[in-house]
């Protein structure tokens, strides 16, 4: 007969150590998640015990109705930051984008004009990307100039007037409805869903991330960095033309001033959902659910009757306490992770 001899089992510190590390590892690469969830949670009751009419089921569908725009440019706005640079003409797009909308669809074909509209916001992107990418100039300057000149361009074609848009083919965009939900709120989940898919399970978002935490090595081996910057604006950029189109339709006209201080909504979600501010980590799911808590946060405040002035003031101070959490102690919890 042969002795049979069982395996040594592990030892109960020893084990206990890897079940604290495998929970101190979780809980460092989602906090920002974790972090921005609870804070929606605790706005949805607060607001749906101070209110009335907050905890209604139209109420929900018309906020995912309003603030689709913020979640799919904030999308872009991830591989952005992401690689440690920043778009502020998003606002200005989507400026430009809603007015030349209305302005090709009212002499023209729409289908023509959508495609027009998408390759606005693309080219505008590109050229954010050129300069910064291949231009060697900051993100900041590049996208602070063409924020001032988008703005001018869509003023100056529309005469600072709104262009109804009467079309057939494109109301249903605003307008429409699926399953409860209207047409911009399924823009908005398919447009997250995808930016997940890139983000997490693809050579291209890897690159995203590698780009702002180590670009260097990144070029070392042999990636061309300055095409995946320059792919994060263009992205960007034709995302905010995306946000521009929706909000003409769900407006029934396009004006050059939509979109004013649109930047501060998105960045402020993007950095609320986790996404380090100078590169190198990022959460699209996090960002989806940064610009609904500020949905809830200016929905909430408006339920209450608060003057709505106070909305931006509030945004800002979010902004500042999320760039300090983000900066301080995010980056403890991350390190080693």
């Amino acid at each position: 007969m042969t002795a049979q001899t069982d395996q040594p089992a592990t030892p109960p510190a020893k084990a206990e150590r890897q079940v604290n590390k495998q929970r101190h590892d979780f809980i460092a690469r989602n906090l920002g998640v974790l972090s921005i969830s609870g804070v929606f949670v605790l706005l949805f009751i607060f607001f749906s015990l101070s209110t009335d009419r907050f905890f209604d089921v139209e109420n929900f569908v018309n906020i995912l109705r309003q603030y689709a725009p913020t979640v799919v440019v904030a999308m872009g706005m991830t591989f952005v930051i992401t690689t440690g640079a920043i778009d502020l003409s998003v606002g200005s797009i989507v400026g430009l984008t809603a007015a030349a909308l209305a302005l090709l669809a009212e002499n023209g074909n729409p289908i023509f004009a959508l495609i027009v509209t998408l390759l606005i916001g693309a080219g505008i992107g590109a050229i954010n990307g050129a300069l910064t990418a291949y231009g060697k100039l900051q993100s900041f300057i590049v996208t602070l100039a063409a924020l001032t000149a988008v703005r001018g361009i869509a003023l100056l074609i529309t005469d600072g007037y709104s262009t109804p848009i009467d079309s057939t083919v494109l109301r249903p965009l605003g307008h429409g409805k699926f399953l409860g939900l209207y047409t911009p709120t399924w823009i908005a989940i398919i447009t997250v869903a995808l930016a997940w898919y890139v983000f997490t399970q693809t050579r291209f978002g890897r690159y995203i991330t590698a780009v702002g935490s180590n670009a260097e090595s990144l070029r070392r081996s042999g990636v061309d960095i300055r095409k995946i910057q320059m792919a994060a604006l263009v992205l960007t950029g034709t995302l905010a033309a995306v946000a521009g189109i929706l909000t003409a339709t769900r407006l029934g006209s396009g004006s050059g001033n939509s979109g004013q201080m649109f930047e501060l909504e998105v960045i402020t979600a993007v950095v609320l959902g986790g996404t380090a501010l100078m590169g190198g980590r990022g959460s699209v799911i996090g960002s989806a659910i940064g610009a609904l808590t500020l949905g809830i946060i200016s929905n909430g405040l408006v339920q209450l009757k608060v003057d709505v002035y106070w909305v931006p003031i509030v945004q800002g101070t979010i902004l500042l306490v999320a760039i300090f959490l983000n900066s301080r102690v995010f980056r403890r919890w991350t390190k080693g992770a």
